[in-house]
């Protein structure tokens, strides 16, 4: 009935039967309608879900193909949306919004809304699901059918082989699908479909091995999630950046942090000093050297410009690439650098940035929106780090969407610790006349994103931030002239990303807040 509701009217629904003789009714229902544009075909066995699949693929006449589960509706307008928008882009592959409803239709389960099309996001998860459309022509070169070895997670790895020789990728956010939750369906309980996570792995695993990823797919302790474990290529030298400014109780915290959990030996640790005032804060500089191998102290004697500060040290650097790092960081997993270093080897990565924490285990960055506030706030921000299960265990908190859980992309992160090739940070320092002290790493990163670089957020790099307190915040109940000049600068360059122009977030949430509520 949703089918031939549609207001474009130009479309062949093709039904593939494998039901047995208890449910003859199913195609009895489907002749009963007596439309045209309904190919139903009856199969003499089941094939399972890739196989009838594939059946159905086979009688397709039209240049596009939609992928319906027979227990689902689609709105209205869902065809006329997608047409559109092939029409107005070029699209050949299409996703839209979509609405988990229970199994009446009439109670509220979940809200899908997702982002543009982001790589290293959908190989931690299938966000795109409903409402596919691809077009013949891509599916062709794709393989145009779904694999039986995959089961479960099918349409993942039809979606993957799909996204790897797409032109055009497009998200419609518009809710045009509603998922019919019910007892047993992958909508409601994943646990019903524990099968379905290796299929989910394996399909992570082939697409990596077809783009020539080297990593490892791993299951994540979250329905349906994954995590992409690179190789490190080589032995490359990290340089890492610390300004400061007296608070030595804070850069000694953030040092053994970085010998305890850094996983990367390698290092070149560069402490620039910047106007302390406290005598025995030159009495301690005197005795890092010595107690952490390649670390060295700079000096810039200037007033405080952290972009200034920053592209001194990378001129002093000598590993290939530049770890910027506020010195009220402490790293907490181990691993940290060693993360960042896997995507920041990667030549379609610009910045990398990690899941920072308040002292209080509240989030303090999980990537940048723009236009969050009229300027730009970090996701998720102050939400809990962890939630109480009914058993009492705590578990992280896996955000919107396992947004919080499973590597994103992002137009940009935040410089208190940001991973970059010393090669493109040389090519985009930071710009010091504009923004000395605010919003020059959301201009960093939007710069590396428009000259075609992927910025790439990692929750399994973990630290603790102390939040600008050698420094202060910009952002206080006193006016500060030189933040609001920075940040009109910043809203007049940077405008066209403004009122939802922020591909990796959905004008569904609010702009007011950083905390994913619904506008």
């Amino acid at each position: 009935d949703s089918v031939l509701a549609q207001s474009y009217s130009y479309w062949q629904l093709v039904c593939v039967d494998a039901s047995d003789e208890e449910h003859r009714y199913v195609g009895e229902t489907v002749q009963s309608y007596g439309e045209d544009r309904i190919t139903y075909k009856k199969l003499s066995e089941n094939k399972g879900i890739s196989g009838n699949t594939n059946e159905g693929f086979a009688l397709c006449a039209g240049e596009y193909i939609a992928l319906l589960d027979h227990d689902d509706v689609i709105q209205p307008n869902a065809l006329y949306e997608n047409v559109k928008a092939i029409n107005e882009k070029g699209a050949d592959m299409l996703y839209s919004d979509e609405v988990v409803l229970n199994s009446d239709l009439t109670k509220l389960v979940q809200y899908h809304f997702k982002i543009d099309y982001a790589p290293d996001y959908l190989r931690g998860m299938n966000y795109m699901t409903h409402f596919l459309v691809f077009s013949r022509a891509l599916a062709l070169k794709a393989g145009f059918e779904e694999r039986s070895r995959y089961d479960g997670s099918q349409d993942f790895d039809l979606i993957l082989r799909l996204s790897e020789k797409a032109e055009q990728i497009v998200h419609i956010p518009k809710v045009l699908y509603f998922w019919r939750s019910h007892s047993g369906s992958t909508a409601q309980d994943m646990a019903n479909k524990s099968y379905a996570f290796d299929a989910g792995r394996r399909a992570v695993q082939a697409h990596l091995d077809r783009t020539h990823l080297d990593g490892t797919a791993e299951i994540l302790p979250y329905s349906g999630a994954y995590r992409c474990v690179y190789e490190i290529k080589g032995e490359p030298k990290v340089s890492v950046i610390i300004p400061s400014k007296d608070h030595t109780d804070d850069l000694e915290k953030c040092l053994v942090s970085i010998k305890e959990h850094g996983g990367w030996d390698d290092l070149e640790i560069l402490v620039v000093e910047n106007n302390s005032e406290k005598e025995e804060t030159f009495r301690y500089y005197e005795t890092l050297p010595g107690r952490f191998p390649g670390l060295r102290v700079l000096k810039w004697p200037g007033p405080f410009n952290f972009s200034a500060i920053n592209n001194f040290a990378a001129k002093e650097a000598s590993g290939e690439h530049l770890l910027l790092l506020n010195n009220d960081v402490e790293l907490i997993s181990d691993g940290f650098i060693r993360e960042m270093l896997s995507f920041s080897q990667r030549e379609d990565v610009g910045a990398v940035g990690a899941k920072l924490y308040y002292p209080d285990d509240t989030i303090q960055h999980g990537g940048v929106i723009i236009g969050i506030n009229g300027s730009a706030g970090h996701s998720h921000r102050g939400i809990d780090r962890y939630i109480t299960l009914p058993d009492g265990t705590l578990r992280d908190n896996t955000g919107d969407l396992y947004r919080l859980v499973t590597v994103q992309n992002y137009l940009a992160v935040t410089a208190a610790c940001l991973m970059v090739k010393k090669s493109l940070y040389d090519s985009h320092p930071l710009d010091e006349e504009t923004f000395a002290v605010a919003y020059n790493d959301v201009d960093f990163c939007l710069r590396l994103f428009e000259d075609g670089y992927l910025n790439v957020w990692t929750p399994f790099s973990e630290a603790y931030h102390y939040e600008s307190k050698s420094r202060g915040l910009d952002e206080t109940d006193t006016p500060n002239p030189r933040y609001e000049r920075e940040k009109a600068k910043f809203h007049e360059k940077w405008e066209k990303y403004f009122g939802y122009g922020d591909i990796y977030y959905n004008p569904h949430f609010t702009l007011k807040y950083d905390n994913y509520g619904y506008k």
